[in-house]
């Protein structure tokens, strides 16, 4: 078994507040972490009918059987425990008594805000980063199959072949998180609309141009995309507000957290079938984006990253800022170093005055160069990423 990357950070927190919660999507390995980094903890699934019922009538008999605390697996599905925990933890002096893990963000985070404020603790859980699957495998993968089986460690634990688990992953998710989440009577409407979102992985979101796609209206658009983020299928990247006079786009771009979940909505069932794709620069630059949004989860950073992009069309992929500044990456998905790749940067230096900024791509080589910028691989993004946010 891996040891994940936030497991510190994990270990950490349980000793500054009395619960943590450990959010991620569905098979993301929150029980496995949850259990491994707490092994003297009881473990309680809440998705078991029993037990949930038993919690359900009887919160405060259901959690006296817990004297010590324990671990409640998909603590959202029982809302009514959160005030009795509220009580407990209140008259507790302990650190990590309980351990709540949680895949509907939505749902969690709003029992917590009525509840819990201030007294727990949270982790995001994402599938595997890179530096996580190349601990598990004991080396690297090539691009292409990084990006095809994405980071979900069912796939990597069985193993099974991605083109089997990951859509039936979408089919359980749309039949038993969505209906959870929203009451959607046309499944097949949905189902219509995260395929549309994939193909535009990468792209300004546009609802209204979602909604004439997927037959719906707007609002439901809007809705549906809510559910998606609070289930941890998609992010969007927001463009960063600094205009340097410029006038700038005010829509996000949107991101699949897993890119292998991308592909099997894209129909993409092999990996040579990536070579010839025409998103399979999205797809790697949402895959590099992907490990840069992990990493800071893993840290429990401040969420900084950004695009920057003006109503001419002049761009930077990703703004890093760090709040004294800004430091821009571009992503690239070619294998070759050209001169194309720095052609971005003129423009942020002409507008900013920095020259300073980093290329990740998807070769082998890294370089530094003598105007300042970096070219960094995309597998050894996080040896790198020091000086990416700070330097």
């Amino acid at each position: 078994m891996v040891t994940r990357s936030v497991t510190k950070e994990l270990i950490s927190l349980s000793k500054q507040f009395k619960a943590i919660a450990i959010v991620g999507p569905r098979q993301s390995g929150k029980t496995t972490l949850a259990r491994s980094v707490f092994p003297g903890k009881k473990y309680v699934s809440l998705e078991n009918p029993d037990t949930r019922q038993f919690a359900v009538e009887d919160p405060r008999g259901f959690l006296g059987q817990y004297p010590e605390g324990a671990i409640f697996d998909e603590a959202q599905r029982v809302p009514e425990l959160f005030s009795y925990l509220q009580q407990i933890l209140d008259d507790s002096r302990e650190q990590g008594r309980f351990i709540l893990t949680g895949s509907n963000n939505f749902l969690l985070q709003e029992n917590i805000s009525q509840s819990l404020a201030g007294r727990i603790g949270y982790i995001f859980l994402l599938p595997f980063s890179t530096e996580e699957v190349r601990l598990f495998l004991g080396e690297f993968q090539s691009i292409e199959s990084s990006m095809f089986r994405g980071g979900y460690p069912p796939i990597y634990d069985n193993p099974i072949s991605p083109d089997r688990w990951l859509p039936n992953y979408i089919r359980t998710y749309i039949e038993r998180d969505v209906r959870q989440l929203k009451n959607i009577a046309n499944v097949n409407a949905f189902e219509r609309f995260i395929k549309l979102c994939a193909g535009r992985i990468g792209q300004l979101l546009n609802l209204n141009s979602l909604a004439t796609e997927t037959g719906v209206d707007g609002k439901t658009i809007a809705s549906w995309i809510s559910v998606l983020e609070s289930s941890f299928i998609i992010y969007l990247l927001k463009p960063h507000h600094k205009n340097f006079n410029k006038r700038l786009v005010k829509m996000p771009k949107l991101y699949f957290y897993d890119t292998g979940l991308a592909c099997s909505l894209l129909g993409i069932s092999k990996i040579d079938y990536l070579d010839t794709h025409p998103l399979k620069g999205s797809l790697f630059e949402n895959y590099v984006l992907s490990d840069l949004v992990k990493e800071r989860y893993n840290k429990n950073e401040v969420f900084n990253l950004y695009f920057w992009r003006d109503n001419v069309g002049n761009e930077m992929d990703v703004v890093v800022d760090n709040g004294t500044d800004l430091y821009p990456i571009e992503i690239k998905a070619g294998k070759t170093i050209t001169s194309d790749y720095f052609k971005n940067f003129l423009f942020w230096k002409k507008i900013t005055g920095s020259e300073r900024g980093t290329v990740i791509y998807a070769g082998s080589e890294t370089q530094i160069r003598s105007n300042g910028l970096k070219v960094v691989p995309w597998n050894n993004i996080t040896d790198n990423l020091n000086s990416i946010s700070i330097s």
